[in-house]
């Protein structure tokens, strides 16, 4: 039959239909056909007619998915597949399912067709019949594109339609079961029974059954199916698609499963390192596995499904994906990460936290990524106070973890929140710092006299000290410094404009002050080569364009907020997530250097954002601070004060300071332990950080002043 209908339509002109055809079409053959292969009678029948039914959509060319006789039965074959996991014809099922997927997606409307409508009778007062007038105005999804009610047996009477259930393989009975909704009896009144509308998306639920299947090969074709059938534009289907079937309990249960499956004290780094996932690529061999740990194979399986989340939200139709994300988080985030991230034991909240971190990581699409967002750190968007940091449970804790007394913990914490930072989504920003600088009252504010306009029009900055005269500064002499020109000459190329911001303090004076916050005894890095400036101007410059890449549809303002708009008296707090960076700043002279890189990385990732108010409060050392306010600038002089005083006790601490970075640096073998490790470290990461902040502040006002 098959090899006389292709070459039938190999004769003819495209879209002519042919006597072979017609007869297929008009006698119902695909019908008959059904009913042999659900009967699978005689044995094997029911491969053979799948085989048949794919051979013929898939290899005739002329649409023939909208006529009855052809999206009737295959509806109904459609029903057959995945009913039993592991069937000799699980292979035919998955095939046949494709290729419908396929044309759906060549033609989205066709959808239509395979929304099946039936009605529940919810209560038995009245007439079965009955749909109230609210629900047809709900079911535009009965009439196809072309405006035609689609006939299928979809609308049985609530007292037919068990029996219609048995008898589904009687094409003759079904037709006559079914009528269009204009023929229903309408009516609005209390006595008549409540009656759904109930739409059946047997596609979708036979794709689902087979995603189960212990064969890896049909979970994945049946996967793709579904990731086909999420993303067609009609939004009946996607409406179905998410209210009618069980696509988001799959999703999310088998996350959940998955992830309960991991063994409690897998090794964070593990969770890291393990080779990116992909979702279809799922094979994994345990023998043939050099660097096996132990819970791989879980955590390799829970990884991919992820993918396919995230892949599946991404690829979906609008409303679609709303609705998976929103199901994600509520049934995945909330019920099953967030205990485990709130638990009070180090190696589980260790383990939980690198697991956050990777998914943070591995997550692309945008509709997930907002609703983990909102998971992590909650909706609020007003300015934080002391009193309300504990808001949102999840987020004080991730925060306070940054500062918790197992270094390991506070590292992974810190790596997740410097990741969740780089994603493409304003509300991580906004809600971390943003909002508590919004009204700029960290400053001072002093209307200028005439006195102080004479003295900004000749260049300098009312009220701002000059940091040659600060007596933290004494060191400051012409051979440690660089002047203007020469940081020009160093300057990388032009960077995305920003418009320049007038009364900026002078870059060079910036630079300067960041550069020579750290006195000389307690410089090291002139002794060693390649430790200089251009490493960090390059990098500052690479990762600048980076943020002003992911920030340019956010439309941030160029300029900082005008003073006279601003609520000045409002008291200032820096914000829960700025306040614990600070804590650790501070103590950077007594952390250990792996914590000191973290914290470090996490401030100097924050400075690089190109908004006003951050530049201002984070790189700007002339700002006049209002009384009781810190900034970054503040907390690193106070770090140096004290770092003034311990340099006196301890003796040779020059040569000392000079033997741990070239240690460190790899250039000198480790030898015996010296004293006031941690400090010198400390030391060490502090100048190179000051350095780091100088060259962004560079960078951030070259881009800012080109035009």
């Amino acid at each position: 039959m098959l090899d006389i209908l292709v070459q039938e339509e190999n004769e003819r002109e495209s879209g002519e239909t042919g006597p072979c055809m017609e007869y297929l079409l008009h006698h119902k053959i695909l019908e008959t056909l059904y009913t042999l292969g659900k009967a699978d009678c005689p044995p094997g029948m029911k491969q053979q007619v799948l085989a048949f039914y794919t051979k013929l959509l898939g290899r005739i060319r002329q649409p023939l998915l909208p006529h009855i006789n052809v999206h009737r039965p295959v509806q109904k074959l459609i029903r057959l597949c995945g009913e039993v996991l592991a069937t000799p014809t699980e292979n035919e099922e998955i095939q046949f399912l494709c290729i419908v997927c396929a044309k759906l997606k060549q033609d989205p409307y066709l959808v239509n067709f395979f929304l099946e409508n039936k009605l529940k009778a919810m209560a038995s007062k009245g007439p079965a019949s009955v749909i109230t007038e609210d629900m047809l105005k709900g079911q535009e999804s009965l009439t196809t594109d072309t405006g035609q009610p689609i006939q299928t047996e979809e609308i049985p009477t609530a007292a037919g339609a068990e029996q219609m259930e048995k008898e589904d393989d009687l094409p003759q009975q079904a037709e006559n079961l079914s009528f269009s909704l204009d023929e229903l009896n309408v009516t609005s009144s209390s006595e008549s029974s409540t009656v759904r509308l109930n739409q059946d998306y047997n596609l979708v639920n036979s794709l689902l059954n087979l995603t189960k299947s212990p064969d890896g090969r049909i979970a994945v074709k049946a996967c793709e199916g579904l990731m086909l059938l999420v993303s067609l534009p009609e939004p009946a289907a996607a409406k179905c698609l998410t209210q009618s079937t069980c696509l988001c309990e799959l999703l999310t249960d088998r996350l959940a499963t998955l992830y309960r499956a991991l063994p409690p004290s897998l090794d964070p780094l593990d969770i890291e390192t393990v080779e990116a996932i992909n979702w279809g690529l799922d094979s994994y061999s345990h023998k043939e596995d050099a660097s096996a740990f132990p819970g791989k194979r879980a955590l390799i399986s829970f990884l991919s499904w992820f993918d396919y989340c995230d892949q599946l939200i991404k690829e979906a139709q609008k409303t679609a994906a709303v609705a998976m994300a929103k199901a994600v988080r509520d049934r995945f985030f909330v019920d099953v990460m967030e205990p485990q991230l709130m638990q009070t034991s180090e190696i589980g909240i260790l383990t939980s936290t690198a697991l956050l971190h990777r998914i943070v990581r591995q997550v692309t699409s945008d509709v997930l990524l907002q609703e983990m967002v909102y998971f992590i750190l909650g909706e609020h968007r007003e300015p934080e106070t002391l009193t309300d940091i504990n808001r949102h449970p999840l987020r004080h804790r991730l925060i306070e973890h940054c500062d918790h007394i197992s270094d390991e913990i506070s590292i992974m914490t810190l790596r997740m929140f410097e990741h969740l930072l780089q994603k493409p989504n304003e509300h991580i920003l906004y809600n971390l710092v943003l909002r508590n600088l919004e009204e700029r009252n960290y400053m001072e504010y002093k209307p200028l006299c005439q006195e102080d306009k004479d003295v900004v029009e000749n260049g300098q900055i009312a009220g701002a000290v000059d940091l040659e005269e600060d007596p933290l500064f004494t060191d400051l002499s012409p051979d440690n410094t660089l002047s203007a020109q020469e940081w020009l000459s160093a300057s990388p190329p032009v960077s995305p404009e920003h418009p320049k911001n007038d009364g900026k303090t002078e870059v060079h004076k910036i630079v300067n002050s960041f550069l020579c916050l750290v006195p000389d005894e307690a410089k090291s890095s002139y002794h060693v080569e390649g430790t200089g400036y251009d490493t960090y101007l390059r990098d500052a410059h690479r990762q600048f364009r980076d943020y002003c890449a992911i920030c340019l549809r956010w439309e941030w303002p160029g300029s900082p907020r005008s003073l006279e708009k601003c609520n000045l008296e409002a008291s200032f707090f820096e914000g829960h997530f700025l306040k614990v960076l600070f804590e650790r700043m501070g103590r950077i002279l007594d952390q250990p250097y792996d914590v000191n890189l973290q914290v470090t990385s996490v401030l100097s990732k924050l400075s690089l954002f190109p908004h006003p108010h951050i530049h201002e409060y984070l790189l700007d050392p002339y700002v006049n601070l209002a009384s009781g306010c810190r900034s970054l600038f503040s907390v690193i002089v106070r770090v140096v004060g004290d770092l003034m005083v311990r340099i006196q006790r301890i003796p040779d601490f020059t040569p000392k300071l000079l033997l741990v970075r070239k240690r460190l640096l790899g250039l000198e073998p480790e030898g015996p332990i010296i004293d006031h490790m941690t400090l010198l470290e400390g030391v060490i990461v502090l100048e190179e950080f000051c350095k780091e902040l100088a060259a962004i502040a560079f960078v951030k006002y070259h881009a800012s002043s080109t035009p």
